[in-house]
């Protein structure tokens, strides 16, 4: 599929997208909707095993909406572009069983920062800047972060960096749990695609059922979490790859996971 603000490359078992509205890539409606496109396409390629979104060019990963898409819109037409743009892009980043990694670099704000957020994991290179500076000019985040920054970092950090408005630097961001490592940034895609071919290497039932325990069951009482957890262990546990899986391990060899 040919896309106009992205770019999609195969380098199997890895698939990249990299936000490409140069030279911040910004978020436009159409951005998103071409997102959700590329994040089908890679969930339905067998071949590919991990996703890694970054952004195209050297200043940012992505510096947020493109507010020119949304000004002037009546509260209806607001909430329209919300739910049939970003919602439903980032709905189906963070349903997808494949793990996700974001790997950013120079502005991740707003919108960019939200990207990252819907994935499952984070490497920033050092010159990383993020934040949701939304308060900053009257209004405030409406794409998630409100709700996964809290769930990520815990109430009073999220707090202080929704309501002060203020940006965070790539160390800042790894202690407080916002990325899960700070690398230099001509190492930022290697790390990226390491983490992605280890991840690509796993079991793939179980690693979307992990995923699918962590998303659920934070919503839910602990009783009824450890039950999902118990009824997705018995679903991996006899599984194809799981059979394989404690197989090999009893038999001292190397699995050979296919994905069932």
């Amino acid at each position: 599929m040919a896309y106009e603000t992205i770019i999609v490359e195969r380098e199997a078992p890895i698939g990249i997208i990299k936000l490409n509205r140069p030279p911040v890539n910004p978020l436009s409606v159409k951005s998103y909707h071409e997102l959700y496109d590329a994040i089908d396409e890679l969930d339905k390629d067998d071949s590919i095993g991990a996703i890694i979104i970054t952004g195209h060019g050297d200043k940012a990963f992505g510096a947020g909406l493109d507010v020119k898409d949304v000004m002037g819109k009546s509260a209806v037409e607001t909430l329209d572009f919300l739910w049939t743009a970003p919602r439903r892009t980032f709905d189906k980043l963070t349903g997808i069983e494949k793990p996700t990694i974001a790997a950013v670099f120079g502005l991740t704000l707003g919108g960019g920062c939200e990207v990252a957020l819907c994935c499952d994991l984070r490497i920033a290179a050092d010159d990383s800047v993020l934040g949701l500076p939304e308060i900053n000019l009257g209004i405030m985040p409406g794409s998630g972060a409100t709700q996964r920054l809290p769930r990520l970092i815990g109430m009073p950090k999220a707090k202080e960096m929704l309501m002060m408005g203020d940006t965070v630097d790539a160390q800042e961001a790894y202690r407080v749990g916002l990325v899960n490592k700070v690398v230099p940034k001509d190492q930022l895609m290697d790390e990226a695609k390491k983490w992605a071919k280890k991840l690509a290497s796993k079991p793939k039932r179980a690693l979307g059922l992990i995923k699918r325990c962590i998303h659920s069951g934070a919503d839910m009482d602990i009783a009824s979490g450890l039950t999902l957890e118990m009824d997705c262990f018995s679903i991996a546990f006899t599984s194809e790859d799981g059979r394989e899986g404690i197989n090999a391990f009893v038999e001292k060899r190397k699995p050979n996971y296919k994905g069932k």
